[in-house]
């Protein structure tokens, strides 16, 4: 199926209004009794599914934040408002009435938490190491300014729903072969509540709430890692009929550097040093993540060596005053290509060792001193 707002042909901040005159144009043009074009039927079905998504709040943030995936369960029991093992024990039990009475009232009547959110936020390699405080963008659902969540126009306020007589609950009777016994499920019209918006507030369609862009600052700390979720309170969507906000949850995601590798709260680079600084040693300047500092290379370094500044690495999340180290292995280069110069003065060089400081037989070796 396509993208819901392009089935609809409307941007992603349409309105209400915009989303149900699109709906209805859409709905009329593919409608199976005035469309027989072949693929009528089902794009009408589409187009209803998108409308039917988007038209209610809460569906659509889900639906915003993570696509289908996030629509996918809709119909599926809401666990989390199911508050304990009592609770679960009232849920699975309570609608098979019987001789248990038919069960407790539906727990949706209440004020309900908003949904938490998740905000995926890529930062830089030094943005992890130091800290930082950046700002995001949000989308998510704000108590209604206009009716203050109640989602009754101004004068105005729910009623008891006739379908349920305000129990938020309906009951129906089964008959089987074991007995007769009673389904209880939410009410259908008030959706468990109890209660219906006769005349609903202009402003959020009787919902309550409204989804808004929000600018946030999102405070970094230092010694973050990909995988790092920071969670900030309230930033979720808005509760229903009172109830609080759900979370807003910040996965990090950390780039790599081009020269240095993380491990932990260590760092690890690569350093070249030509032959005669490995032989007889040198102080080098060497990129870390403080800037410029200075390596010392001590005489008769060999490849592959590691060299440590202490300090210079990662602050330890939580304490940003321990830090890890800063290590470098050392590739030492050797010249392909000598002139007569440089070569006259190594095999001068080489003139003041003896072939038995050699631990191979050699043809220099062999030739200075055979």
């Amino acid at each position: 199926m396509a993208e819901y707002y392009d089935l609809l042909g409307v941007s992603r901040d349409a309105d209400a209004d915009t989303l149900k005159r699109a709906y209805r144009r859409l709905a009329r043009q593919y409608h199976p009794d005035i469309n027989k074009d072949p693929g009528a039927e089902d794009r009408f079905k589409e187009i209803g599914r998108a409308y039917e998504v988007l038209s209610d709040p809460q569906t659509r943030a889900r639906y915003d934040q993570f696509g289908e995936a996030g629509i996918s369960g809709a119909g599926a029991p809401d666990m989390g408002d199911m508050g304990g093992f009592a609770d679960l024990f009232e849920t699975f039990f309570s609608g098979f009435g019987g001789a248990a009475g038919g069960g407790g009232a539906s727990r949706r009547r209440g004020p309900r938490q908003g949904d938490d959110l998740r905000l995926d936020l890529s930062i830089s390699f030094n943005e992890a190491v130091f800290g930082q405080e950046k700002e995001v963008q949000i989308r998510h659902l704000e108590t209604c300014d206009t009716c203050k969540g109640s989602g009754a126009k101004s004068g105005s306020g729910p009623t008891t729903c006739g379908t349920c007589g305000g129990q938020g609950q309906v009951r129906r009777a089964t008959r089987t072969p074991f007995g007769s016994f009673t389904q209880v499920a939410p009410c259908p019209t008030c959706e468990g509540t109890g209660q219906v918006i006769a005349d609903p507030c202009g402003a959020c369609g009787g919902q309550g709430v409204q989804q808004v862009r929000k600018k946030l600052r999102i405070t970094i700390p230092a010694g973050v890692d990909s995988g790092t979720r920071l969670r900030v309170a309230a930033e979720g969507n808005a509760g229903q009929r009172g109830g609080p906000a759900g979370d807003l949850y910040v996965y990090l995601f950390v780039q790599s550097h081009d020269k240095l590798r993380r491990d932990g709260i260590h760092i690890h680079s690569d350093v070249a040093v030509n032959y005669l600084q490995a032989i007889l040693g040198d102080t080098i300047e060497v990129d870390t993540v403080d800037g410029a500092a200075n390596l010392e290379i001590p005489a008769g370094t060999q490849p592959g060596t590691t060299l440590t500044l202490t300090g210079k690495g990662v602050p330890k999340l939580g304490n940003p005053v321990a830090r890890g180290n800063h290590l470098f292995n050392v590739k030492v280069q050797v010249p392909t290509k000598l002139s007569n110069h440089e070569r006259d003065l190594l095999e001068q060089l080489a003139g003041h060792h003896s072939a038995k400081d050699h631990p191979h037989k050699s043809g220099l070796f062999g030739g200075l001193f055979g």
